[in-house]
């Protein structure tokens, strides 16, 4: 009894702790504009499946793609075994489940260890990839300090994990002489087999104690983690624009003031006094969309994005990596704020009105460029090759884009190369210093010339 009310508290407090967090998440997804998703229900179902349970992306790397498949599918196995610890764990019992299951029960553990040690070789592939053979996009400048400890503290949780599974399963076994006949555990049981009936519960119940603690403690790191990807994988695969990779989304003020350009009675219709300045792209995470928000806390810091951008590759500043973990950070600075009503960031001219910190009068004196420079952003070719690399359908382009846009036309910062180009552009509708009449000139010569 004193048993199962200790693990009814343990439960409790881990997932009241937990939701608290997760809940935080949410508010911080939510502190960018509202956004409405069109497009075919059934492709983004179909897209879900496939590559966010399926990971279909993953195996454009196969050696990779496989060893996060062990990792991947031990993981949604073991939440059966996980249900049982929970039965035992509230109802006193003791492998619940197997008196009813019978033979498809060691069956069905037996594949969870088998998956488990496929998972147990994938956590040293991972860890000898990252620290012993470094693999590029692992040692780039973003991935010092916590990013890098936080890759590693998951495998080493991934390690115990495993190893407190066997060392369950085989003290178990030992102690009921190798009846279960678990698979892996009929190999490693008979180590156990000299010790006495009261060490082997000892040894089962440490097994059975440290599974489930590892599984609260990882409930609870994960939004503090790029492991988040876990969860959020699901809804921002389904959320992920469909349209075509090279289709940029316009500006509803740029399109009404270039359609005004072709309609003669324009230039005589009265401005509208009360419309709200417009603001072009984003300066600020309150500026993006949530589902950019949801985009950065999904992401996995994986580094395909960065490995596959041709900037990053000619030595420039520019990681679509980074973009992502910048503006997670931003928003985690900004929601931890809120949340603690941090009153000295309320607006100059809402501080006599109100005494409540909210997105809508927060001022903290920074921004997004606080976190990623201009030279980054202008070294973005818009070319996809990040969008196209992520393994969950991540979009930093779009968040690039939408900086740069700010920089060009509410700061007026852009390289004076640019601006003579903009020039052009406006007055011959073309990159080039010449009319248009003057361009197609050589073409009348030439036709002039054969004649």
């Amino acid at each position: 009894m004193i048993q199962q009310i200790i693990f009814a508290l343990v439960a409790v407090v881990a997932f009241g702790i937990a939701f608290k967090k997760y809940l935080s998440v949410y508010r911080n997804i939510k502190l960018g504009k509202e956004e409405k998703i069109t497009g075919d229900k059934g492709k983004r179902i179909n897209n879900t499946i496939l590559i966010a349970l399926g990971q279909k992306k993953m195996f454009k790397r196969p050696l990779a793609a496989t060893m996060h498949m062990f990792i991947y599918v031990a993981f949604i196995f073991t939440q059966i075994e996980l249900v049982e610890i929970f039965v035992d764990g509230l109802a006193g019992q003791h492998r619940f489940f197997y008196d009813y299951l019978g033979g498809f029960y060691t069956l069905l553990i037996s594949f969870i260890e088998i998956l488990s040690l496929g998972a147990l070789i994938a956590t040293f592939t991972f860890l000898a990839r990252r620290n012993l053979l470094k693999l590029p996009r692992f040692v780039k400048p973003e991935m010092e300090g916590w990013p890098k400890l936080d890759g590693n503290l998951i495998l080493y949780a991934e390690f115990l994990l495993v190893m407190f599974i066997f060392l369950m399963n085989s003290s178990d076994m030992a102690h009921h002489s190798g009846d279960y006949g678990f698979v892996i555990s009929n190999f490693t049981y008979p180590l156990f087999e000299n010790f006495s009936d009261s060490t082997l519960h000892i040894l089962e119940r440490i097994g059975w104690w440290g599974h489930i603690l590892i599984v609260f403690a990882f409930l609870n790191y994960l939004p503090f983690s790029k492991h988040l990807h876990i969860m959020l994988a699901f809804p921002n695969t389904y959320f992920a624009k469909l349209e075509k990779k090279g289709e940029m989304e316009n500006m509803p003020e740029v399109q009404t003031e270039v359609a005004s350009m072709f309609d003669p009675n324009a230039a005589f219709a009265e401005p509208d006094l009360d419309a709200p300045i417009p603001k072009f792209g984003a300066s600020d995470i309150f500026d993006l969309s949530w589902r950019h928000l949801l985009g950065a806390y999904t992401c996995t810091e994986c580094g395909r994005c960065t490995s596959m951008c041709p900037a990053n590759l000619t030595g420039k500043k520019l990681s679509p990596r980074k973009i992502m973990m910048d503006t997670r950070d931003r928003m985690e600075e900004v929601g931890k704020n809120i949340e603690t009503n941090k009153t000295e960031f309320i607006r100059d001219d809402q501080k006599e009105t109100t005494s409540v910190l909210s997105k809508e009068n927060y001022d903290d004196g920074k921004n997004l460029f606080d976190y990623i420079t201009e030279e980054e952003l202008r070294a973005c070719t818009t070319c996809n090759a990040c969008v196209e690399a992520c393994p969950v359908m991540i979009n930093p382009l779009d968040i690039i884009i939408e900086l740069r846009r700010n920089l060009i036309l509410e700061q007026s910062k852009s390289p004076e190369e640019w601006n003579s180009m903009f020039n052009t552009i406006e007055n011959n509708g073309a990159p080039w210093a010449f009319s248009p009449d003057d361009r197609d000139k050589w073409i009348v010569d030439l036709l002039q010339n054969e004649n």
